[in-house]
């Protein structure tokens, strides 16, 4: 079978394989038959060595839907009643999780800093102080709006210090950057299976402590499909998940996981790497400014700022793009016009190139100056 390949530079879903693609063309099975329970075990367990996880202490749980469901998955299952949570936002996913804190009427702390900046620990800190009532810390590991790395192991730890739980979305960084739980005092993480797996959307997962998650049983029950225990309390019976699963989409997370460990967690995050020092690159010789500083960044997207001539249209310049197989992907910044390069799924080097060169195209073709100009 021939398929197209678009190189995807979005911030997710990624280009994926031929290979996961095919993996979804299996014979129809009932999801509720052993066979089938089987394989999610399997897959649960596997995920638990991509952020090398003691299954003695860990498990994971899989829910349908995007990332966002994991979001709201850990913050109504795990606060205690008449506790609070701290959620430390500096960009768009944080901030959607003090959303959902306010939706559901938890009690919380929007501690909110720059989005350009990496949050201030000792305002963290004297926040945890004066509050001995948070049980439960919030934060994102790489704001993908902006491409913003979060110091988590050093949030973790003060998170701990306090007696709290620590909550990371590691949406856009599972599976690509190095992660390991326990050097980087997570006690929950979460991630959907079309980011750094490289599978497709519709399934996500949760890996957290059991302990903890055996806690939250006793905790106010705030949704019946979005609740942890319940999910994982099913599994752990019958080893099905709760309602139905999306089963052909768990047939592609299963092999992604197969290509993540035989590309290796090094070798994996290099290619991620020399991808995005193409991205920088590329934009350079273009005259591009990026708006998150290169020190601070996770090293998976880049926030390029728009520039100042009359001629630019990010959606003229992403059709002429589109329709040569490259997807550019707008900005997630309030204050100023950026559009967004990402180096997740299964692309590398020339991908890259290539796309830079229909880039050089795009921007010629709507008359914008090279080198791009800014006013300031």
């Amino acid at each position: 079978m021939k398929i197209k390949r678009n190189i995807l530079l979005n911030a997710g879903p990624s280009t994926t394989t031929d290979t996961v693609k095919l993996a979804q063309v299996v014979p129809d099975i009932c999801p509720r038959e052993e066979e089938f329970a089987s394989l999610m075990k399997g897959l649960r367990r596997d995920l638990l060595k991509i952020v090398h996880a003691d299954p003695a202490e860990y498990t994971s749980v899989l829910f349908c839907g995007s990332g966002t469901l994991n979001i709201d998955v850990c913050l109504n299952s795990l606060l205690p009643a008449d506790k609070k949570a701290l959620i430390v936002d500096n960009g768009a996913y944080s901030t959607r999780a003090a959303e959902i804190c306010a939706y559901y009427g938890l009690d919380h702390i929007d501690l909110k800093f720059p989005v350009d900046e990496q949050p201030d620990l000792a305002t963290v800190e004297r926040t945890l102080a004066e509050h001995g009532d948070i049980a439960l810390v919030y934060t994102t590991h790489h704001e993908t709006g902006t491409g913003l790395l979060n110091p988590i192991r050093e949030i973790g730890a003060l998170a701990h210090k306090y007696g709290a739980v620590f909550i990371v979305d590691t949406t856009s960084s599972l599976a690509m950057r190095p992660i390991d739980v326990g050097r980087d005092n997570i006690d929950f993480c979460m991630a959907s299976a079309q980011k750094g797996i490289m599978a497709m959307t519709g399934l996500s997962f949760i890996i957290g402590k059991t302990a903890e998650i055996l806690k939250s049983a006793n905790y106010p029950k705030r949704s019946y499909y979005c609740n942890l225990f319940l999910q994982y309390d099913f599994f752990e019976k019958t080893g099905q998940m709760h309602f139905t699963p999306p089963v052909q989409t768990i047939y592609a997370a299963i092999q992604g996981l197969k290509e993540y460990f035989a590309e290796g967690e090094e070798g994996k995050w290099a290619r991620h790497t020399r991808v995005m020092n193409a991205i920088h690159s590329g934009l350079a010789s273009l005259g591009f400014r990026e708006y998150i500083k290169p020190e601070l960044q996770a090293g998976l997207v880049a926030s390029a700022i728009e520039p100042d001539d009359e001629n630019w249209s990010f959606r003229r310049v992403h059709d002429y793009c589109y329709a040569r197989g490259f997807t550019i992907y707008p900005g997630k910044i309030s204050t100023t016009n950026t559009f967004r390069l990402c180096a997740l799924g299964a692309i590398d080097t020339e991908d890259i190139e290539a796309f830079f060169k229909v880039f050089r195209e795009a921007l010629q073709a709507e008359g914008i100056a090279i080198p791009v100009r800014y006013r300031n």
